[in-house]
């Protein structure tokens, strides 16, 4: 069990599913008050009924000012205070062809993933001033914060925009006793995802170098950790969860030089355009 989490106030966002259904597990586990934070506020409130101790969901958008108010409202009135925040609602957005993105796809990305985190950080400190205290917070970032790909690019440019706040947060959050760190999965195929997409995923995740894909729970435990005394000492970090995969070097032998076909790759990534 981490040190300091229960009785705690917990908000979760993005938890009606994944990897925030099973942080808003976690913590409850750990006797956290949790409260559940999803666009989907039917998966939300199916998640909250499953949990061993008090909580309460929220059907809110994470990109809206009135949203993030309200879910923070009924964080604050429901159990008089909020401790700790898991940042965590995301969506991937568009793997199309850079060329093809429009900024509707753009857009939407960096509304949820970017001005979310914002909007969630900025209330986070404006409810630890209003209550003179301090607190912890966890964003989710992602391996996609700290590698490049030639798709996905709202999502990774999103990812790396959280860690500019990230930084930001945890410089101004330090001397208040508020600290903040990031958690960055590597590949964690949930339900979220469809069995063929979760197929594709495990393939993919035997090239890191614990040759597997990772499990909610076990991001799950990091964000439970980072949250706790256990990391008093820890803010503005981004700890990878994600099987040693950013630790890897692909132009040596062990990690896959030589053998991925790049012929196929090419086509699937090029073929598109030239085809469109």
């Amino acid at each position: 069990m981490a040190s300091g989490l229960a009785g705690k106030v917990a908000v979760v966002t993005g938890a009606a599913g994944g990897l925030g259904a099973a942080s808003a597990l976690r913590l409850s586990r750990e006797g956290c008050r949790v409260v559940l934070v999803d666009l989907d506020g039917d998966g939300a409130r199916r998640v909250a009924a499953s949990l061993p101790g008090e909580s309460v969901a929220v059907a809110a958008d994470v990109s809206m000012e009135e949203d993030v108010d309200r879910y923070l409202d009924e964080a604050t009135n429901s159990f008089g205070k909020i401790d700790f925040h898991h940042l965590n609602a995301g969506i991937p957005g568009s793997v199309g062809a850079f060329p093809d993105l429009t900024t509707g796809e753009f857009d939407r990305v960096m509304a949820v993933n970017v001005r979310g985190v914002f909007l969630g950080l900025r209330g986070a400190f404006r409810g630890y001033r209003a209550a003179g205290g301090a607190g912890s917070v966890v964003l989710t970032a992602s391996i996609a914060s700290l590698r490049g790909s030639a798709d996905l690019i709202a999502y990774q440019t999103s990812k790396h925009a959280v860690l500019g706040l990230l930084r930001g947060a945890a410089m101004y959050g330090g001397p208040l006793g508020v600290r903040v760190n990031a958690v960055a999965p590597g590949i964690v195929p949930t339900a979220l995802f469809s069995p063929s997409g979760r197929e594709d995923m495990a393939r993919r995740a035997a090239s890191a170098p614990l040759r597997r894909a990772g499990t909610p729970d076990e991001i799950a435990s990091v964000v439970a950790f980072l949250l706790s005394a256990d990391a008093a000492y820890m803010t503005g970090e981004v700890v990878s969860v994600d099987g040693g995969s950013a630790i890897v070097s692909t132009v040596r032998p062990s990690g896959g030089a030589g053998a991925w076909d790049f012929g196929g790759l090419d086509e699937r990534t090029y073929g598109r355009e030239e085809q469109g």
